[in-house]
């Protein structure tokens, strides 16, 4: 079966590594714009062929959604949704991929490991994976933050043996140390190395192949479904003794949520209250501007921008969830 990669190279030329300095590291460059194309992929030997030269170019990046107008895109930026303050259309859709990147952190280095002997790191991720990874060949890449950091940060390449969508995959890797933001449609996921700046780099390599079967065995369909949603629970209306408390009470706690999420499920934790929230805005027990409001201080005390609290709450807002109801609202 083949599949195919979605390149995407800054549209003004802004780097798309870190720069590492002998007493600093620079970030990425803050692109908003892309150009884009699409490359076609057979096997994890095509996946390795294609970061191999890619690792050695700072300006292209690569994505898991599909560029609406294949084979090519030119200013695009990485819209899976409209946005409705500017009118920008969707320019990347979800679709299922045979190939799959997981970015692996977080994971406690085991006593004795050289974080320089890429493939025991790799070998090491892969024992905190589900079953179905650890004999399968894998590539492995170190994160511009592994050997820096003292756990392991790497992102592993595989090849699956049917297509699967981001949504699958998160409920897959649910609880293992991989970060469900790359199985988004927009999320860059970086290929290249970083750039060293009066230093030199600290790994003989940083992209290594481990053997292994050539395809990782996914689950059946049936088995990463989503959970069948319950009919929604009737919501007091804004007359009834308590609707207030009970709506406040239910955005209390999903600020603390969005406050207290790990590093890296802040966005999607925001994400989740906010979508549970629009239905008590729809029944008129909040304003959205509370909403607005409270997921923006919440997500500033998580380490993020206030505005990117603002602009995911509108979304959230717009694409109001039918599931159960936030908790501390029941």
């Amino acid at each position: 079966m083949s599949d195919t990669i979605t390149i995407l190279r800054c549209a003004k030329n802004l780097r798309l590594a870190k720069t590492i300095y002998p007493d600093k590291i620079e970030d990425y460059g803050s692109a908003r714009t892309f150009d884009g194309w699409t490359a076609p992929v057979n096997s994890l030997n095509e996946i390795e062929a294609l970061l191999n030269r890619l690792i050695h170019d700072p300006w292209l990046c690569v994505v898991r959604g599909e560029l609406v107008n294949a084979p090519h895109s030119t200013g695009i930026r990485r819209l899976v949704h409209p946005d409705n303050e500017t009118g920008d259309q969707p320019t990347l859709r979800d679709v299922p991929r045979l190939w799959l990147a997981i970015d692996a952190e977080g994971i406690e280095r085991p006593p004795g490991l050289d974080l320089a002997d890429l493939p025991a790191c790799a070998h090491a991720a892969l024992q905190r994976l589900p079953a179905a990874f650890r004999g399968a060949a894998c590539l492995a890449q170190a994160t511009a933050g592994h050997g820096r950091k003292p756990d392991l940060r790497l992102r592993l390449w595989f090849w699956l043996s049917r297509p699967t969508s981001g949504g699958e995959l998160k409920r897959w890797l649910k609880g293992a140390p991989a970060d469900p933001s790359v199985f988004g449609a927009a999320q860059i996921i970086y290929t290249a190395a970083p750039i060293f700046d009066g230093c030199t780099d600290y790994l003989p390599n940083r992209l290594v192949r481990l053997p292994g079967a050539a395809i990782v065995q996914v689950p059946p369909e049936g088995e990463l479904a989503p959970p069948r949603v319950s009919e929604p629970r009737a919501l007091p209306k804004p007359s009834d003794e308590g609707a207030s408390r009970y709506a406040w009470a239910a955005l209390r706690n999903a600020a603390a949520r969005v406050a207290g999420a790990a590093i890296n499920n802040r966005h999607p934790t925001c994400l989740h209250q906010t979508r549970s929230l629009a239905r008590l805005v729809e029944a008129g027990l909040l304003t959205a501007s509370d909403v607005k409001e409270a997921m923006a201080e919440a997500l500033y005390q998580a380490g993020k921008t206030r505005e990117e609290g603002i602009a995911i709450a509108a979304w959230g807002l717009a694409h109001p969830s039918a599931g159960e109801l936030p908790e501390g609202a029941r």
